[in-house]
């Protein structure tokens, strides 16, 4: 960890309002990670909402698909027809949700102090971080690993040395990423089964690169 992470965790040590959750700052499982996904109203991080949260353990090499966490979560606001097109969550669906606060413990409870995984997971923390800050003081302390950042690095490796001066173009959606890694895709936009992509994809990368990683 470096030594601006330690610094940003000591912080948010000091703001956190529940001492019931001090579990998150404690040392992580060797070689354990969580590979996590959201299903949102939208793509606005101030005003959507969450509806889903997916995530899935991983253990070394192992995708621990017993260990797993999907939960529909009740939204304030109704759900709209352009983003039921999206997830195909339906009103009907989510009006059975866990309310937020109880979806956020079981997640923090399942996640503990492991580091995060997953794709594009920037949007995903920003909508708990938004959550969490209201009940807990502080936003998510834990580690995050980016596998597009992955994807794009074991990537840039494989260019020859005159593309590597360049700005390389590099194709990193999702699809395109499970396809050149040979993994079995799952339906997208359903948060567990992209939890399970990402954790897929990342397991891959990680042999991969080796010692690299």
């Amino acid at each position: 960890m470096t030594a601006w992470a330690q610094l940003r965790r000591a912080w948010l040590r000091r703001r956190l309002a529940d001492p019931a959750y001090a579990f998150l700052f404690d040392p992580p499982p060797a070689e354990e990670w969580v590979a996590l996904d959201c299903e949102t109203t939208g793509l606005n991080v101030r005003s959507d909402e969450i509806i889903s949260i997916g995530a899935v353990r991983i253990a070394g090499n192992r995708i621990l698909t017993s260990q797993r966490l999907e939960l529909l979560v009740r939204p304030d606001k109704a759900v709209s027809p352009a983003s039921v097109r999206v997830h195909r969550l339906r009103e009907r669906d989510v009006a059975q949700g866990l309310p937020l606060a109880q979806a956020l413990h079981q997640l923090l409870h399942f996640v503990g102090s492991r580091p995060l995984v997953g794709y594009y997971l920037e949007f995903d923390v920003a909508m708990l971080n938004r959550a969490l800050k209201p009940l807990l003081g502080m936003e998510l302390p834990q580690p995050r690993i980016e596998v597009s950042a992955l994807y794009y690095d074991h990537k840039f490796r494989q260019l020859p040395l005159y593309r590597q001066h360049d700005n390389a173009d590099i194709d990193l959606r999702f699809a395109t990423l499970m396809h050149d890694l040979d993994l079995p895709p799952r339906e997208a936009h359903d948060a567990l089964n992209d939890a399970v992509m990402a954790a897929l994809a990342f397991v891959k990368l990680r042999r991969l690169q080796g010692k690299n990683f």
